[in-house]
Order: C-alpha cells, then structure tokens, then sequence
C-alpha cells in the first residue's frame, strides 16, 4: 500500500510542471499535511458523487471505485499511512483543474 502510495505522489508530482500555475490536474490526487482539503479538492474517502454535476471527473474515473454509472460514480479510497502516521495528514483529490490531455 505504501509502495503504490508513492508511485502515485510521484506521478502526480512530475504531472504538476506541465500544469499551469496553482492549478491541479483534474483527477490528481495528492497528500496534505493538514486535516482538510483545500478549495476545489475533496477527501478521497469512497464517496459516491452524481455524474451530472461532475461529468469531466467521471470520463477519468469511470466506476472504478463503484458508483452505477449512470448516476452516480464513487472516488477512491485513500488514506496516508506514511511514517509515523501523523493525523494531519489527509489525501485528496483534485475535483477541479486542468482537464489532462492525451499529448
């Protein structure tokens, strides 16, 4: 878990230099050192989230994590279990930002 944990953070991070300043990639999911997600990001705790009203996070995700596909369509479940466990620290991903192109 903790392997895949930071395969992802580091993918994530080489993402970021081709993002526009301060804006995430939709999708990116990153870990806080906070007990909250900033504006425009939300925990990723499994949690199920309507289509119509996140269509451009749901093409990226699809029902990977659940949801019917229809609806509804769920986000990954995440949790920091890095040194020391510190209980500040959250992962979230970015529901909002730069749409990833294929290029």
């Amino acid at each position: 878990m903790v392997s895949r944990f930071f395969i992802t953070l580091a993918l994530s991070m080489s993402l970021i230099s081709t993002a526009p300043a301060n804006e995430p990639f939709m999708g990116q999911i990153e870990a806080f050192g906070t007990n909250f997600c900033p504006r425009g990001w939300t925990e990723t705790k499994g949690q199920l989230l309507p289509v119509s009203k996140n269509t451009a996070l749901f093409s990226l995700l699809g029902t990977i994590y659940g949801g019917d596909g229809r609806t509804t369509f769920a986000l990954p479940k995440l949790q920091a279990n890095g040194p020391g466990d510190n209980p500040k620290t959250i992962v979230c991903i970015a529901i909002i930002g730069v749409y990833p192109s294929r290029n």
